[in-house]
């Protein structure tokens, strides 16, 4: 029997109403951020003691990820590891790997090699511990005809018996990373930033659910957690780190983080290591000898929506 794992953000186990947040566009200082986060709680906490359910008052008082000392941090950790458990059976260990001095992460993908297999799709599920819905993927799969630009009219939902099929190419799409994040400005509790290596990551404890960043995305790249989710614990990776791959609560927006707790131990991103044709190109852009920036240097790279000026970290090419 799959097991739900924590509900953080409102229970599901009476019927009371959803309650609902203001989300004006005003101004971003600390007093707006601690404002939305309290009355986010505040009604969590609220509908959790109406329906005899325990609030999580450690979770509500968090601090930013920011502003939180390593003391505070370990305890955090501590606390995500035992409910984890205490849900699932399944003993993690959250860690919180830095960027490394030097290192601006970049992808790379040759279209030509391609064949739309989703293997890369898989992966990265299993490794993040995404749930079973299917709609919630940080890759997505487009697969277009040939000849065509207009992605619009690809799909996603492409089901043959073999791939590629002919007359068709396929464009993986995730997180770009980029460095002029749209997402980034819209979050009104500062909730998502970008790390000095290039990754856009999350304070899911931040996050109130809006979902602007969600509409601000040009590419569709982030999800959010309509209900909690569910994973059978001989699925969940235990090794996790905070800013990426830890068991997401509902309510919440998520998404790629190039594998964070891999990526900035030395390893490369899941969907990198499962794609069996070599289409995928991961390394440091800073670094003259690595192959992404050999890539971008010498072909003929190109960026999706370039008209946007989001800047992103992720160029495809052919051949």
């Amino acid at each position: 029997m799959k097991k739900s794992l924590p509900m953080f953000r409102e229970p599901d186990a009476c019927s009371c109403d959803e309650h609902g947040h203001d989300h004006d566009h005003g101004d971003h200082d600390e007093s707006r951020r601690g404002f939305l986060k309290l009355a986010a709680g505040a009604a969590t906490a609220l509908a959790a003691t109406s329906c005899g359910t325990k609030p999580d008052f450690d979770a509500l008082l968090q601090k930013h990820y920011k502003v939180m000392t390593d003391e505070e941090k370990k305890k955090v950790f501590a606390r995500l590891e035992e409910r984890t458990r205490a849900i699932t059976g399944v003993k993690v260990h959250i860690t919180d790997p830095q960027p490394m001095d030097g290192v601006h992460f970049a992808y790379a993908l040759n279209l030509s090699q391609c064949n739309g297999n989703r293997r890369c799709v898989e992966a990265c599920a299993r490794e993040n511990n995404l749930p079973n819905d299917p709609e919630i993927r940080y890759i997505r799969v487009i697969e277009v005809d040939n000849g065509s630009q207009h992605l619009e009219k690809g799909t996603v939902h492409y089901n043959p018996e073999k791939v590629p099929q002919k007359g068709k190419f396929y464009l993986p799409v995730q997180c770009h990373q980029c460095d002029n994040a749209p997402c980034v400005r819209a979050c009104p509790t500062k909730a998502t930033w970008k790390e000095p290596d290039g990754i856009v990551v999350v304070d899911y404890n931040w996050c109130i659910g809006c979902r602007y960043c969600q509409a601000a995305c040009p590419y569709h790249a982030r999800r959010f957690n309509w209900v909690a989710p569910s994973i059978e614990p001989e699925r969940i990776n235990p090794n996790q780190g905070y800013l990426s791959n830890q068991i997401r609560p509902v309510g919440v927006v998520e998404k790629c983080t190039f594998c964070l707790h891999r990526t900035r131990n030395g390893r490369y991103p899941a969907c990198y290591e499962a794609c069996p044709t070599g289409a995928r190109k991961f390394g440091n852009l800073a670094d003259p000898e690595s192959e992404v920036r050999k890539i971008v240097e010498n072909k003929r790279v190109w960026i999706l929506k370039e008209e946007l000026g989001t800047e992103p970290r992720f160029f495809y090419f052919y051949g």
